[in-house]
């Protein structure tokens, strides 16, 4: 994927607001880090619709919810750590308990924030909003799916989060990309076994799958971009015509897309399954590719998980 275009998927969430204000009546809130959430980009074009809550996520978001119970929508911008962590009462208890319009765009998730480190490579993000009732989670895996997924977020009646990377990814869709809340997407087939990717990890797993066929093993990809509420009807049509499967997500593997997946298997139809992700520890500084070797979340080791569960159908 090396001449693929890339574009980072904050890029693509400043972009998409200002794409969407003509069209819709919202308004757009930061913690003082516009620049590198880009909704900057959205300050340059409608200042008037724009406020800065400076470094205060806790009063940002409660902010967000006194506009948005006037009736106006609200995208609250901050790193995933500060949004998620930081800010989790405001979140839960002025957000998700009245169940209001506030979108949270929540960016630097995950391991390839890179050098900035452990502090702010929120790897947890997914298992704290999950846990919120209700609270809908979207991880878009390039740009084309992050615009798709903001103006469906804002058509949403009720709470999203929303995560965006820092690193460039290549663009996997075409512009013609319809994007289905909570419905999941094959990327591509295969008879043998299914790798199941979320945002950074879904053009990783295409990879995996070019991987596996040169030693004659069958692939099926499937884009997991909404997390809550995960679709249930194409993880267990996956499992029962591949019989084993694969997640991987730039995120702990506690709580996240490989407990959501795990948790309709065996309800519904178990089958051998292994999680790639972050193991139970903090991030670390470094370069994202050196990251993402040493965490795990590369190509090769979903590969080699692959063939683990396939020996075990």
């Amino acid at each position: 994927m090396a001449d693929v275009k890339k574009i980072a998927t904050r890029e693509a969430y400043g972009n998409a607001l200002c794409e969407l204000a003509p069209k819709y009546d919202f308004v757009v809130l930061d913690a003082d880090l516009a620049a590198a959430t880009k909704t900057g980009i959205f300050k340059k074009q409608y200042p008037e619709r724009f406020f800065d809550c400076g470094i205060a996520e806790g009063n940002m978001m409660s902010v967000a919810a006194g506009i948005a119970s006037t009736g106006k929508p609200v995208f609250a911008s901050s790193f995933a750590m500060f949004a998620s962590g930081r800010a989790f009462e405001q979140v839960r208890n002025s957000i998700g308990y009245p169940h209001l319009n506030v979108k949270i765009g929540a960016t630097h998730g995950g391991i390839s924030v890179g050098e900035d480190g452990a502090t702010h490579q929120c790897n947890e993000d997914f298992a704290t909003m999950r846990s919120i009732p209700e609270m809908v989670i979207i991880n878009p895996c390039d740009a084309v799916e992050t615009r798709a997924a903001v103006e469906a977020a804002l058509l949403h009646d009720g709470p999203v989060y929303m995560r965006f990377g820092r690193y460039a990814l290549p663009i996997l869709n075409g512009e013609d990309y319809k994007f289905e809340l909570g419905k999941g997407v094959l990327m591509a087939d295969g008879t043998d076994v299914t790798l199941v990717g979320t945002g950074f990890m879904v053009s990783t797993c295409l990879e995996a799958r070019e991987f596996l066929e040169k030693e004659g093993i069958s692939a099926r990809v499937i884009n997991i971009h909404t997390i809550k509420p995960i679709d249930k009807d194409i993880l267990v049509k996956a499992a029962r015509e591949t019989g084993a499967l694969v997640t991987a997500e730039e995120h702990t593997i506690y709580g996240g897309l490989g407990s959501a997946v795990a948790e309709v298997l065996v309800e519904n139809h178990p089958v051998p399954m292994a999680r790639v992700g972050v193991e139970d520890t903090f991030g670390r500084s470094g370069t994202v590719p050196a990251l993402m070797e040493y965490y795990g979340l590369t190509a090769e080791n979903i590969a080699k998980k692959a063939k683990e569960v396939i020996s075990k159908k």
